[in-house]
């Protein structure tokens, strides 16, 4: 069985997906690690150099060469990945995956990615709690749509990393 997190950026995805593969003996693929590897670029540079279309075709072919490849795998996907280019049906489609949603409030995300915006390069030109706070409520209206497909849905607010990998072991028994 492989194991897909997936969430707005900085709801965990990583964290938790380190704990949870380590907690259930399972490998670990952090999406975005993985294209990085294969094309031998940040993803800030292949955004910069070859633009989000590009991105995001690659992100798909990733995506799916990772779900044929691995088995036993908790994979963390990027924030957008489960809303382009049928990424969220492959998920769905694919035998043997169980998707789970790190949920995390508009006021959580905030808080959490106004600290880490200037290493994330989307969101590194907000100047304010108010203008991040507004960019995090557009994308989580666009993309709840998709998120909301999990199979498992799991509120990361106001809970370590224990309790929420914690949750996510129990929902999976």
């Amino acid at each position: 069985m492989n194991i897909v997190l997936l969430g707005y950026m900085g709801s965990g995805k990583s964290l938790i997906g380190r704990d949870l593969a380590q907690e259930k003996k399972l490998e670990y693929l952090d999406l975005d690690d993985y294209i990085e590897n294969q094309e031998k670029k940040t993803i800030s540079q292949v955004f910069e150099e070859k633009g989000e279309i590009y991105f995001r075709k690659i992100e798909s072919i990733y995506l799916q060469e990772a779900l044929d490849i691995h088995n036993n795998t908790v994979i963390s996907l990027g924030g957008g990945t489960p809303c382009f280019a049928g990424n969220l049906d492959v998920i769905k489609n694919k035998k043997g995956v169980k998707s789970i949603y790190l949920h995390t409030s508009l006021d959580e995300l905030t808080q959490r990615l106004f600290v880490e915006r200037g290493k994330r390069p989307i969101i590194a030109h907000l100047e304010t709690k108010e203008e991040l706070k507004d960019f995090i409520r557009k994308h989580l209206f666009e993309r709840s749509f998709y998120y909301n497909q999990a199979d498992y849905k799991v509120v990361t607010d106001q809970k370590d990393k224990n309790q929420i990998t914690e949750e996510i072991v129990s929902l999976l028994l």
